[in-house]
């Protein structure tokens, strides 16, 4: 990005940004020193079951709440109009169904890992291809919220992308694992009220500054942003209520039906009543969300009327310009432009947060218990949190895109050196310029990154040394735990039919 377009934060902004960071490190350092101080696994990985719905229910709209959705959606309705907001409508049945169908089943099963139930209801087989498959998607995921929020915030303030990624890694790997899910459900209540709060800052101050309501309504109604009901049938065209209203119910179903990170919210609830409720009390607050995020774009659309702000920018991606709308309308006032920079982040971390601790449920209930029934509890806690440690396999998936982009840029110099090459003039303009950019705004040493990839790997060496299962003191004398008991696949139709025809 040219520096001169460049914004900047204050000493209040970064006060606020990490204020947020130490606040959820706070909540982990509280829950590893109070109530069982995380000595099960039944406490670390699954809360003791002993939550209530209303955390439970914010954990569950935070946990897939991303930086992507925040950043991603105002610039879908900046650029195409209100089309997308359409998607509520399938808010019901997505949220119905696991409610009275999926939940009854899984909390009666009183499973840890979702994919427990394909062993019993199919084999051994298709459960351990369904945790593989979450895992490798949960890690590529991981690496995408954790590049989005850095790279944009770098993109428009110059904000250094290894100090990002670190952060969000070093934070995330702190308190999930000192503070187990209980941690992460609590950090999810306080992170999803700072999104909503820094989404309300950006839309109160946007809409003041543009003129007000009604001006921004006459604008975007004017650009054609206000789209109707589309019941076009062709598959073709990029959103209709079918594929939005329709298909998003089968997305809503993957997200809060089966997916581990939501299963293990519903199982950690008291009662099967209560995880009955937090998916209910999901619904507002998930429309709520996404009425920000539209509300938020029509917004940017208002005050910059769909204009290309890519030269500015420095780059094509259509997210940068939802940064770098939110600098140009908070940048004169201090604290808010890293109020919206926490709400990025808090985005980032509790997604993080909740695919870390998935990850280490999966992995001790699908991929090491059944191989060590013997296990004791204290060894299999010291695991857990090796292993919840060791999901910083995203912040590694998150340098993978950032050294794709080290790429991408070296790329682009190349061609722009060359282009200069054939032109005499423009190369004596070119190095002018540089120079004073260079002075300006510096481009960032290799050696903060490489320093990044040093701690990756040495985190990486911390699990290998607490999981490696050939080491002598996994070589246990205690006598071994009760077997499993017997198989209840038989059970199955019998909990389908109560689940489905409650007496």
């Amino acid at each position: 990005m040219d520096p001169s377009h460049q914004k900047h934060f204050t000493v209040v902004d970064y006060v606020i940004f990490g204020v947020l960071l130490a606040v959820s490190v706070g909540i982990g350092l509280y829950h590893a020193l109070s109530g069982g101080r995380q000595r099960t696994t039944q406490e670390f990985l699954m809360a003791d079951r002993s939550m209530s719905c209303l955390p439970v229910s914010l954990s569950l709209i935070a946990s897939f709440q991303s930086a992507v959705a925040i950043i991603g959606v105002p610039a879908e309705v900046y650029t195409h109009g209100t089309q997308y907001w359409f998607i509520g409508c399938a808010y019901i049945l997505g949220l119905l169904i696991p409610a009275h169908v999926f939940i009854p089943v899984l909390y009666r099963l009183r499973l840890s890992s979702a994919y427990q139930y394909l062993e019993l209801r199919f084999s051994k087989a298709v459960r351990i291809c369904g945790t593989l498959t979450f895992i490798f998607q949960m890690v590529i995921y991981m690496g995408v919220c954790v590049y989005t929020p850095a790279f944009a915030l770098n993109t428009v303030t110059g904000f250094e992308l290894w100090g990002a990624v670190l952060a969000t890694g070093l934070v995330c790997t702190l308190y999930t694992t000192v503070g187990g899910l209980k941690a992460v459900i609590w950090t999810d209540v306080f992170q999803t009220l700072v999104m909503f709060a820094g989404q309300l800052a950006v839309i109160v101050v946007g809409v003041q500054q543009t003129g007000g309501v009604s001006e921004v309504w006459r604008k975007v109604w004017e650009g054609n942003r206000i789209s109707g009901l589309d019941l076009n049938p062709d598959p073709t065209e990029r959103h209709t209520f079918w594929t939005l209203g329709v298909g998003g119910v089968f997305l809503m179903l993957s997200l809060y039906g089966v997916n581990q990170a939501q299963v293990q919210r519903y199982l950690s609830s008291r009662t099967e009543r209560e995880a009955v409720r937090s998916c209910y009390m999901v619904f507002p607050s998930l429309q709520l969300a996404l009425a920000l995020s539209c509300v938020m774009g029509l917004v940017m659309f208002a005050r910059y009327c769909g204009e290309d702000h890519s030269d500015k920018l420095g780059t094509s991606s259509r997210d940068a310009i939802v940064l770098y709308f939110v600098m140009d309308m908070l940048q004169g006032l201090p604290g808010l432009p890293g109020l919206f920079i926490a709400c990025l982040f808090s985005a980032a971390l509790s997604t993080i947060s909740s695919a870390f601790n998935s990850l280490a449920t999966v992995t001790m209930e699908d991929l090491i218990k059944p191989h060590f029934p013997a296990m004791t509890e204290a060894r299999a806690m010291l695991l857990s949190k090796a292993l919840g440690s060791g999901g910083r396999s995203g912040g590694g998936s998150g340098c993978g895109f950032l050294g794709q982009h080290r790429e991408h840029r070296h790329a682009e110099l190349q061609h722009a050196a060359s282009g200069l090459q054939s032109h005499p003039a423009a190369r004596q303009h070119h190095c002018c310029h540089s120079d004073r950019a260079q002075q300006r705004h510096p481009e960032p040493t290799l050696w903060t990154e490489e320093i990044l990839f040093l701690v990756l790997h040495v985190v990486q060496r911390i699990q290998l040394l607490h999981s490696h299962p050939n080491r002598p003191d996994y070589q246990l004398s205690h006598r071994s735990h009760e077997r499993r008991r017997c198989d209840p696949r038989h059970n199955l139709p019998r909990i389908w039919e109560t689940a489905l025809f409650p007496t």
